[in-house]
């Protein structure tokens, strides 16, 4: 599904920061990886340059997305090709209402995929019946996109995009970042329900909290710009009890 090879990068105004040094890791289909790591390993970098966010560039390595080499692709390319990175801190885009924004989102992917526009009617009954799933109010959804949400309120109708484009691949980073207990639950539930064999998802956290309600399948320690340890869900329960000095220095 993902699969990256010694990835590196840097930042363009700044070519002495290096900031990821050769990452290498694979998510199949149907698989759900954690990544964590101390602040300042990589690990929100890596999602950006994943998802092609401007300011960063890569100087080696390759990154495909099932039969799809994406480094090329601007980011709108890699997203009709199945990828989607759900934001630590979603913007707000003021003048934009929340429906109008998420029709459009999956007409443009309908139709870079060669599928007809989805109808006024069809999508109503989609996005009430999604939104429903994760307590999302009409009001809400009435509002310009993420205008005046709290923090689980974006993170939800983050989810709710996700959940009307059906990615391949989804990206989650630092999600829980600024949840309450609730709408972690929520937004976990939310996951949950798309996981499925044709789906893989890469979540960035730095807690096992997060990891107690979206079960990993396999767990990826972060530092200094590189994967310095992978294991099953234990691996997450030992960071946390421990830390992560023993694993870098270990690395």
């Amino acid at each position: 599904m993902l699969k990256i090879e010694d990835l590196h990068c840097q930042l363009e105004e700044e070519p002495d920061t290096k900031i990821l040094k050769g990452v290498s890791l694979e998510v199949p289909a149907g698989e759900v990886h954690a990544i964590m790591g101390p602040n300042g390993s990589g690990k929100s970098t890596l999602s950006y340059v994943l998802s092609g966010k401007d300011g960063y560039e890569v100087t080696g390595g390759s990154v495909s997305l099932g039969d799809e080499d994406i480094l090329d692709m601007d980011p709108e390319e890699r997203a009709a090709a199945g990828l989607f990175l759900a934001f630590q801190y979603p913007v707000e885009i003021p003048g934009v209402g929340n429906m109008i924004f998420l029709r459009t989102a999956m007409n443009a992917q309908r139709k870079a995929r060669g599928e007809n526009e989805i109808s006024a009617p069809d999508f109503l009954k989609l996005v009430r019946a999604k939104a429903k799933e994760l307590n999302i109010s009409p009001e809400m959804m009435k509002r310009p996109v993420n205008v005046g949400f709290s923090g689980g309120e974006k993170k939800r109708n983050e989810i709710l995009q996700m959940a009307l484009l059906e990615p391949k691949m989804c990206i989650l980073d630092e999600t829980d970042s600024g949840l309450d207990v609730d709408a972690m639950k929520l937004v976990s539930q939310g996951v949950n329900a798309m996981r499925d064999a044709g789906r893989g998802f890469l979540v960035i956290t730095h807690y096992q909290r997060l990891l107690d309600h979206i079960k990993p399948d396999v767990v990826h320690i972060m530092s200094a710009g590189r994967i310095i340890e992978t294991g099953g869900p234990d691996l997450a329960l030992k960071v946390e009890n421990e830390g992560y000095a023993d694993l870098i220095s270990a690395a």
